[in-house]
């Protein structure tokens, strides 16, 4: 019996990072996330499609949710 891998969440720990749901883009910093790829995202802002941002805070994103996740900044930050 195999055991199957989470994705490697861990390198993106403590970076600021570009999140795509559906057709939501969160941008904000990876604090946490579980076996599920659950995620814990601190000073969380939200791009709307016209281009204006809402900030929310700290936000827990569902793991089915999640299709990508891109570091916004190179080295060591």
């Amino acid at each position: 019996m195999s055991k199957d891998h989470p994705p490697e969440v861990k390198k993106f720990m403590d970076r600021k990072l570009l999140k795509l749901n559906g057709n939501r883009h969160v941008q904000g910093i990876l604090q946490g996330f579980d076996p599920f790829v659950n995620l814990v995202i601190d000073d969380c802002v939200e791009m709307a499609t016209s281009g204006q941002q809402n900030k929310s805070g700290i936000l827990v994103i569902c793991g089915n949710s999640v299709i990508m996740l891109e570091v916004l900044e190179r080295g060591g930050g």
